[in-house]
């Protein structure tokens, strides 16, 4: 399984400004919260520059997404690069890139999640749900992909499990439930892997 990191367009420096703010932004403060005046503000250019670059709110916001995706991604295949063996560990390395990466990069959560939850219900044909649906999928079927290499007796109900341990961890990072959720997701994830594998 090599995980691949989706190649994105390069950037101009005053897109990148734009971007960078926005990123920072969005994810501080949330999407709506944001308007494109505090955004080229943050970023040192002119709304003409933003809207030239992005050409609207909407679509800088799937840039945003889709640029912490490819950073997570390949995050996640430094982890699996250290496991290249198949079997339980590959598995668990997911839980151990979310782990090393959620204090700097997701204080307050999945973006993902944060982004959909702000959108409605993903039926009005707004540009953000197919790009956090993508997400989303992507990761299950790494699960997945990794459960069927380590031979794992019903792989498909097991990947399901993993990304349901995954996403529950995520969640309460933001909702601040209990401390360490992804410690306690791993643990978890690692009991239902030996009784499947063994």
């Amino acid at each position: 399984m090599v995980v691949t990191v989706p190649e994105l367009a390069p950037l101009t420096p005053g897109a990148t400004r734009v971007l960078d703010a926005a990123s920072r932004l969005f994810y501080e403060r949330g999407i709506h919260a944001v308007g494109v005046d505090t955004i080229a503000e943050a970023a040192g250019v002119t709304k003409k520059t933003l809207y030239d670059r992005f050409g609207s709110k909407e679509s800088l916001v799937v840039s945003y997404l889709q640029h912490r995706d490819a950073r997570w991604r390949a995050h996640v295949a430094e982890h699996l690069a250290a496991a290249p063996s198949p079997g339980p560990d590959r598995i668990l390395a997911v839980f151990d890139a979310a782990i090393s990466w959620s204090d700097e990069n997701s204080p307050k959560g999945c973006s993902a999640i944060n982004a959909r939850a702000e959108i409605g219900d993903g039926h009005d044909g707004h540009p953000v749900f197919p790009e956090v649906s993508r997400q989303k999928k992507w990761l299950f079927e790494l699960f997945d992909e990794l459960c069927r290499e380590a031979d794992v007796t019903d792989a498909e109900t097991t990947a399901q499990a993993m990304m349901l341990l995954y996403e529950g961890a995520i969640v309460t990072v933001g909702m601040e439930t209990f401390p360490q959720p992804f410690e306690a997701a791993r643990r978890l994830a690692k009991g239902m892997l030996e009784q499947e594998i063994g």
